[in-house]
């Protein structure tokens, strides 16, 4: 499907010093930021007190954070749990705090507020686990960077697949680097959509890789420059639809999925921004200087004939 075709083939690898110096430049960045200002995380990886609060009646949300933001509270979270009635509120642990202590302010905050507040839950998030969702994170993310190297080298080449994991933890870095720039809360939804993004990059290499492999095949008297930009440009109209519908969705999710979802939809926006950038112009052109040719993807002419003789 098509909305637009261009005839005339884009060159992008004319540009590809340009934009991998960039692409450098700006994972570099990203590493000076997570190693200098950190990762803001939150009580489910730096522990706290998670409370669950029913009302009588369907629970503002925006009420509530407003009536704990006047009490002197802050980088805490706010979500229905379950019902609209349902409310689940997660805190740090000031230090020589007891979480008794502060599930009894926060209540008498609350129910100032609104008298109908009664607390059904209380729980403590120790540190010990926060540690292990980081350490089963990374894990994660490293499982399925080897995954992704091997199935693209069993499907298309072993140059293929270094390209791609170089490009898809290019956008993984970035998007950290957004969050500890601007120490947004790093929390269990953000950590989904990073793993997300890692799966949604490799789809757009794929395609890429798939479109590479066949002009090979096509443009026997083209040059490797030639057929990775012919690769690109007639697969453009393709990445624009998939991007754009996948986009709006998210944005959905940004406007009007409220603080649950807030930084969740930031990160999917931030990966699939910067997902379409490095399938294009960092794998494409990784693949081209570790020096694929025609011999990797396609079985020379004389050895077919040699077989059929055979």
């Amino acid at each position: 499907m098509e909305f637009f075709k261009i005839r005339k083939d884009i060159p992008f690898m004319r540009h590809a010093l340009v934009f991998n110096v960039i692409s450098l430049l700006t994972f570099l960045l990203a590493i000076g930021f997570l190693t200098f200002r950190g990762l803001n995380f939150s009580i489910e990886f730096t522990g706290g007190t998670v409370m669950e609060v029913r009302y009588g009646n369907a629970a503002e949300v925006e009420l509530i954070r407003n009536a704990l933001e006047k009490n002197g509270y802050h980088d805490f979270s706010v979500q229905n749990f379950g019902s609209s009635r349902d409310i689940l509120i997660r805190m740090p642990l000031k230090p020589g705090q007891e979480s008794a202590a502060l599930s009894r302010e926060v209540m008498t905050a609350l129910a100032a507020q609104d008298k109908t507040a009664s607390l059904t839950r209380v729980e403590f998030v120790g540190p010990q686990v926060g540690r292990e969702l980081a350490e089963n994170g990374a894990l994660a993310l490293l499982i399925t960077s080897f995954g992704i190297v091997l199935y693209l080298a069993m499907r298309f080449e072993w140059k293929f697949g270094v390209a791609a994991v170089i490009a898809n933890l290019h956008d993984v870095v970035i998007i950290l680097g957004f969050f500890a720039f601007f120490q947004w809360e790093f929390s269990l939804p953000v950590l989904a959509a990073v793993l997300a993004i890692l799966g949604y990059s490799v789809n757009e290499s794929v395609v890429v890789a798939d479109r590479i492999r066949e002009n090979f095949r096509k443009m026997r008297r083209a040059s490797v420059t030639q057929i990775i930009d012919n690769a690109i440009t007639r697969t453009m109209s393709r990445t624009i639809i998939t991007h754009g519908s996948t986009q709006m969705a998210v944005l959905a999710m940004l406007f009007f999925g409220g603080a649950a979802l807030h930084y969740f939809a930031v990160a999917l926006t931030i990966g699939i921004l910067f997902g379409i950038y490095s399938s294009v112009l960092v794998m494409a052109p990784l693949v081209r200087w570790l020096g694929v040719k025609r011999e990797d993807l396609v079985t020379p002419v004389k050895d077919r004939k040699e077989e059929a003789v055979v």
